[in-house]
């Protein structure tokens, strides 16, 4: 190692904690509204259903995981699922249809009219998560896209789009998870009261 790895780690955190205060200003009044989505849903017994790609499936199974099993509190679990984890659904719809496909039939499968689809993608341009929000919509399903800054083509299909500020892959997913665990706690607090 060279003397420039410090300054590097210092310009990359400094970085960070710039994407994620740029985030936090922009998405103040948009997380609650994306919050009083998944609440009214879970009132009504529905469910939380969640995509992505990469490391935004791996964000999906995080969130569900808060969701079902407890995040701050104790309290009942919720209905989430992460349309990520079944390998031989993946697979099978890969093969059978194509990639493009492989959340819209879980979402045929698994999703209803007032359900909320919660779709990450660090661009906002993956095509299967566009066709599965254009889906979800079409089906009565609420809809909410994290992404990268603009939300890319999933912007115009998200009742609420939580675009963090940020720049590359790395800082957008580490915006990504400073937001969903805002999220997570704003739902918890809403409805473990009750």
């Amino acid at each position: 190692m060279n003397n420039s790895d410090p300054a590097l780690v210092q310009t990359r955190f400094a970085q960070h904690i710039e994407a994620a205060q740029r985030t936090g200003d922009h998405l103040a009044a948009l997380i609650p509204q994306a919050a009083t989505l998944i609440v009214d849903a879970c009132r009504a017994g529905g469910a939380v259903l969640l995509f992505g790609n990469g490391g935004s499936a791996a964000d999906a199974q995080h969130i569900a995981g808060e969701l079902v099993g407890r995040f701050l509190k104790e309290r009942q679990a919720y209905r989430a699922q992460a349309l990520t984890t079944d390998s031989s659904i993946l697979t099978a719809v890969a093969n059978d249809y194509t990639f493009d496909r492989i959340f819209v039939r879980q979402l045929e499968a698994q999703g209803r009219p007032g359900d909320v689809a919660i779709a990450l993608s660090t661009s906002g341009n993956s095509p299967n998560i566009v066709t599965a929000l254009e889906y979800a919509r079409k089906q009565g399903l609420k809809t909410i896209a994290i992404t990268g800054e603009g939300g890319g083509l999933c912007a115009p299909l998200a009742d609420v789009l939580l675009d963090t500020q940020a720049q590359g892959s790395p800082a957008v997913q580490n915006c990504t998870a400073i937001v969903y665990h805002i999220l997570c706690e704003l739902v918890e607090e809403a409805l473990s009261s009750e």
